[in-house]
């Protein structure tokens, strides 16, 4: 791997922002497996169970803009990890939340830390490795948030069942600030750079470096990324229904969700090493359409096949975001990726907040069977879309 050969600060670099991801991503997707506990303990609809989902996961794009343009005075070594913690102590407010409406109310206050992690990471390790290895170097961090997302079924399917959802949220919080508070102590071995150098150097650069054209491929891509956070999203939420009216225990979802997010590690590492060799838009299709088709076919697919159609779906579900996240640094300059990155994070957001509620409502009036063949639909709209990006993408020099 090409970028491995880069200076010991720049492979640190990679490592803090994969450890900070991999931490980030538990956060969020603990939340998934935990669903169904907290649908029966509450006895919520399909709309409110929609609607938690959102507001967390949507929270964490309210700060993705201001924590962007603040790394380039600060730094994005300290807001990581104070995002982390924030995202933290939130799942420890969840936990004690006793009615739904507090539980909605700490879940989005909880996610609101998640706005570092993304963008700050991101453009950290953009400005850490060259061209020719850049692409790997974020699919890798990128990657590394798929790990998290392994982990979350597992402590899920271990705790849940016999401690129940609450302790589980408690638990995997007081663990991550503890982790967290340790982690500052390798502060001079990753911070790149100083806050006020880079600061400099992205105010000498004219507006229309780079031209304003850019700025219609980075536009284009940012509404890509959002009907991609959309169909992740939505997946992730009403696929562990799918399985249970399936007949599929809380222990079976655990390990078909472990399978999901270890396929979509994978499609996010391997899209990555792709973006280097392969030309963006044929990635989207191979990867979108595969999803597309797979989410309508776990309808049919019998419950010995659900393992490796699992593992299938989250390939195609989560590679693309590699090959998006790559593409965003094309657009812009090395030093204003933290707020460009900010931007683009945010408008992936729309799709996580705006889906979930609206296949919720679907799955409540119609069917959860409707649910997911419009879901299916929605994703496949995503292979025309990223058509624009074609011209754009070609232009591009950064």
């Amino acid at each position: 791997m090409a970028f491995i050969t880069r200076s010991p600060r720049s492979r640190r670099t990679l490592l803090f922002g994969s450890t900070m991801h991999v931490w980030s991503d538990l956060f969020f997707a603990l939340l998934v497996p935990l669903l169904p506990f907290i649908k029966e303990d509450m006895g919520l609809s399909f709309t409110q169970v929609g609607l938690l989902r959102s507001v967390f996961s949507g929270a964490s794009a309210v700060l993705q803009i201001p924590a962007g343009f603040l790394a380039e005075s600060v730094g994005e070594f300290w807001l990581l990890i104070l995002g982390n913690v924030w995202v933290a102590a939130g799942l420890i407010a969840m936990a004690l939340s006793s009615v739904f409406a507090l539980l909605v109310l700490t879940s989005g206050v909880g996610g609101l830390g998640g706005g570092t992690q993304h963008p700050l990471a991101s453009s950290m390790v953009s400005r850490a490795y060259d061209e020719r290895g850049r692409a790997t170097a974020v699919g890798t961090v990128n990657f590394a948030g798929d790990l998290g997302k392994m982990i979350a079924p597992l402590v899920a399917g271990l705790s849940a069942v016999s401690l129940g959802w609450r302790r589980t949220f408690l638990m995997v919080g007081a663990a991550g600030i503890v982790f967290m508070l340790a982690s500052m102590l390798t502060r001079r071995l990753v911070d790149i750079g100083k806050p006020a150098e880079r600061r400099e150097r992205a105010a000498d650069v004219p507006a229309s470096e780079g031209g304003r054209a850019r700025m219609g491929g980075f536009i284009a891509l940012s509404g890509v990324g959002a009907l991609d956070g959309a169909a992740r999203t939505s997946a992730l939420v009403f696929l562990p229904f799918v399985m249970e009216s399936k007949g599929m225990g809380a222990g079976q979802i655990s390990l078909m969700l472990f399978l999901l997010f270890g396929g979509g590690a994978i499609g996010k590492y391997v899209c990555g090493w792709l973006g280097e060799r392969m030309g963006a838009v044929s990635l989207i299709w191979a990867t979108k359409g595969l999803t597309a088709a797979l989410l309508v076919a776990s309808l049919f697919t019998p419950v010995l096949l659900m393992a490796p159609l699992a593992a299938l779906i989250g390939i195609g579900l989560n590679g693309t975001s590699s090959v998006l996240y790559a593409a965003v640094a094309s657009f812009v300059p090395p030093n204003r990726r933290a707020r460009f990155y900010g931007s683009f994070y945010t408008t992936n957001e729309v799709g996580t907040v705006v889906a979930p509620l609206v296949y919720g409502l679907v799955a409540d009036v119609f069917s959860l069977r409707a649910t997911v063949v419009v879901m299916g639909l929605a994703t496949a709209s995503i292979l025309p879309a990223s058509l624009t990006l074609r011209k754009h993408l070609a232009q591009a020099r950064f």
